[in-house]
Formats: C-alpha cells, structure tokens, sequence
C-alpha cells in the first residue's frame, strides 16, 4: 500500500475505473492496465488499485445488498460516482485488511476530490453502517430475507438466473452438489495460463513457471505483466481453450492433405494452437467475420511460420457454399459466455436471459451451416464457453435429431487421451469443463463425424 499521502489518489483512480466501467460498458481488464501506466504508479499502489477495482466488481451485488439496507435511497438510483466510492468502500471495510476508519476516512477523502463531493457526508454515513456489523453478521441477517437459492446467488455476486443455469449444468453433469464451488471460484481472480506453442515453442516450461494441471501444452505465468512475455511460440490462452483445440486436432489421425477450418477463430488462440498442431501437413483455414477480431487472429498467428488462409466472412456463408470441403471444422460459437464471468466480473450484470434465443439460433445454424461443410468422416469439434444447457446439451441434441448421418464421437476418450487422469463428468454430449474442478473456464467441447451412408439409408 502506499503511503498515507498517495492513498487518496490510489483510490481516485480506482474509484473512476470502477465507474467508467459501468457507465460506459468498458471492461476492467482493457481500462485499469492502460489507466496505471498513465498515472505512474507504483508497484505497490497499482496492486492496491488492481485490488480495489476488481475486488469490488466481483463482489458488487453483494454489496449493492449490504448497501440498500445502509442507504436512504435505492442504490440504483444513486449517482454514478456515488455508488463506485460506496461499492469500493463496502469492500475495504468487509474484505480487506484496511483499518475501518482508513478505508472509511479515505473513501471519503476520495470522494471530496471527485464531482460525488456533495455526497460525502452521506458516504460517510452509509459506510458507517455497513462497518456496525461483521461480514458474518451481515451474512445471518439477510439470509433471513431470502430463499436459499437466491441467498447463495446474492452472497456469490451472481444474477440469480445464472447461478440457476449454473447450477442445472451441474446437475446434467453429475455434480448437483458443488453449486458453492462453483460460485465461490468465479469470484476468485484466475491464474494466468499460457499455451506453449507444439513445434515453435521450447518443449520445456522455463523456470519461475508452472505446468497446467491438464493440457500438456499449458503452463502458469509467474507474477507480473503477461504481455510482457517474449518467449518465443508462447500466448495468453485458457487451458480449457487449449483442450478444446486439442480435441480437434487430436480426434482422429492426422492425415496430410487434409482441410482444417477454425470457423470463428477470433481473437485466435485456439486457431494459433490448430496451426502448430498441423504442423504444414495440413491445409489450415481460418475465418473471422469482425474486422477487428479478424485483425486479432493475424497477430496471434503472426510469428508462426506455417502456410495458412484467412477469411473475413459470415461463417454461415463460408462452410454452406463449400459443401464437403473440409475434413475438421472448428465452431467455437458466440455464446452467452457465463463459463468465463471469473475473467470479466462485471459482465455477469451485463447479461440477460433475453440473450438466449439469439445466441441459441445463431448456434444451430453455425453447426448446421458446418455440417454441410464437412467431408464424409470428418470431425466437427462445437465449442463454447458456456455451460448452460440450452448451449450446450440441448444444442448438440437438437442437431443430431436434424442431422441423422451425423454420430457423436467419444469426446470424454479424446480429452482422456490427451489429459490422463482428468476428472470428467457425465454430461452426454461431450465434455464439459469447470472453473473449480479443471482450473480453467467452463468450456463445452463436443465432438462429431458426418457419416453419408446414414444420411442415404435414412432418406430412402
């Protein structure tokens, strides 16, 4: 922590990221890196600030709940300003090692330097509230108000319809009774795990670094800036997307000359990870239809020096006009994106259940638009990095009821195979992965061949 002097300023900038990250839909992890190094601070400040901001959107709802029963007014219905130094407050009071009346005095003190000046008074007043009583005791009292369901939700900072879907995933894959630890991880900060490229990274881990409990090709960063790395063949990515990837290049034999699609391959990681993995015995395609993310894929790619092909284009589009073209299709799909909340905390206030039928139809017709692309005895690898059901399960069903030439292929053996002795559930169609269990984001992962003769025999 700084010193006492630079407090103030510490939490202002805290204070005006939090804000700007509601106010203006803007992401945590984009701002707060940006906003550090323009403000010069020090080691020990910045990692108080990065504390204060993310600690406090991952826990907001929490707080908002404390906060209702500390206020005179709707928290809602504060100014901006206002609620960012209050929900800020809340968390040095209730979860940090800071003295009571220094996060309260300086909270205040923050606040006087800020257009919430005229608040200050009742910030004061509101955060003295919330410290009368202990995270425990608030705790007892507000379960009191609430169903049990919706207590757990509210005391893990999650909208009460996600730890609902949550929770049904859970059920699906044999695990009814770990709802909590699910919820208690997605408010933890994750590790840093990066992917070492097959064939351009070094194959041994560097020292001061860790391998990833299932991908053999992860391995955790030490502390510090990630962007910072300059080893050669090594990118940011999830180990959960390394599986993913790996189930598809892993399915089946590599056989040269095959056609390899990733279908949405923005930012591009797991397309990074299918290029090494063909290793220039295959032909690799790529298609990204945002311009922006597309510009992503080029500079994941960038650096390995395999032939591939990039494409800008509705994905629908692409695998419909080339029917049977390709011989392994990847569709990592737009999806609700709950199985990665711990990443980006404030998007879970951001999502809707009103997002699903979009998301839902758009799915089914990538998958369908992909099985028209794929050639007698490939494989379709359908990803996303959602657990809900109607994503996932339901999703794969659904298309094999349409699709009768089209067989699930083993994924859980695939995964096995790659990751021995990683724990699995027993979800049906396919693989799903959990935050609290496989140390990753929850990606489902389902594998599929597109068999022809079954197709004719079914039309006959």
């Amino acid at each position: 922590m700084s010193s006492q002097g630079a407090r103030p300023t510490s939490r202002a900038v805290a204070a005006d990221v939090i804000c700007r990250v509601e106010t203006t839909d803007a992401y945590a992890n984009l701002l707060l890196p940006k906003r550090l190094s323009r403000e010069h601070l020090t080691p020990r400040d910045a990692a108080f600030v990065t504390e204060l901001v993310y600690g406090t959107l991952r826990n907001q709802g929490w707080y908002d709940t404390i906060l209702a029963r500390c206020a005179s007014r709707p928290v809602a219905a504060l100014d901006p300003q206002v609620r960012a130094l209050l929900r800020m407050g809340a968390h040095q009071v209730l979860d940090m090692r800071v003295p009571v009346h220094a996060a309260i005095g300086e909270t205040v003190a923050t606040a006087k330097q800020t257009s919430a000046a005229k608040a200050s008074g009742f910030i004061n007043a509101v955060l003295r509230r919330v410290s009368e009583r202990t995270p425990e005791q608030w705790e007892s009292v507000i379960r009191q108000d609430m169903s049990a369901e919706a207590f757990q939700a509210v005391r893990h900072s999650h909208p009460v319809w996600i730890a609902r879907a949550l929770g049904a995933a859970l059920a699906a894959d044999g695990r009814a009774d770990e709802l909590d630890a699910l919820l208690t991880v997605d408010s933890l900060a994750p590790r840093v795990s990066l992917v070492r490229l097959p064939g351009v990274a070094e194959t041994t881990i560097p020292q001061g670094y860790e391998p990833t409990e299932y991908s053999p090709l992860g391995m955790y960063a030490p502390p510090g800036d990630p962007s910072a790395l300059s080893l050669v063949g090594v990118r940011v990515q999830d180990q959960g997307s390394q599986l993913a990837a790996l189930a598809l290049s892993r399915a089946l034999p590599v056989e040269p000359g095959q056609k390899w699609l990733d279908a949405c391959a923005g930012p591009g990681g797991k397309a990074a990870v299918l290029l090494a993995e063909g290793a220039g015995r295959v032909q690799f395609d790529w298609n990204e239809v945002a311009p922006h993310r597309a510009a992503l894929v080029r500079d994941t790619l960038r650096g390995i020096l395999l032939p591939h092909h990039g494409t800008q284009l509705d994905a629908r589009a692409l695998m419909s006009e080339h029917p049977g073209h390709w011989d392994r299709i990847l569709v990592d799909a737009p999806c609700s994106g709950l199985g990665a909340i711990r990443r980006r905390p404030e998007s879970r206030w951001r999502k809707s259940p009103a997002d699903l039928p979009g998301l839902t139809a758009l799915q089914a017709e990538l998958i369908d638009a992909a099985l028209t692309g794929l050639a007698p005895g490939g494989v379709l690898a359908y990803v996303t990095c959602s657990p809900h059901l109607a994503e996932t399960q339901r999703q794969v069903e659904s298309a094999l009821r349409r699709h009768p030439g089209v067989r699930l292929l083993d994924t859980a053996a695939v995964i096995s195979a790659i990751s021995p002795g990683i724990p699995l559930g027993s979800q049906r169609a396919g693989v799903q992965l959990w935050p609290h269990i496989h140390h990753s984001d929850a990606m489902f992962i389902s594998l599929m061949t597109y068999e022809p003769e079954v197709s004719q025999g079914a039309s006959r």
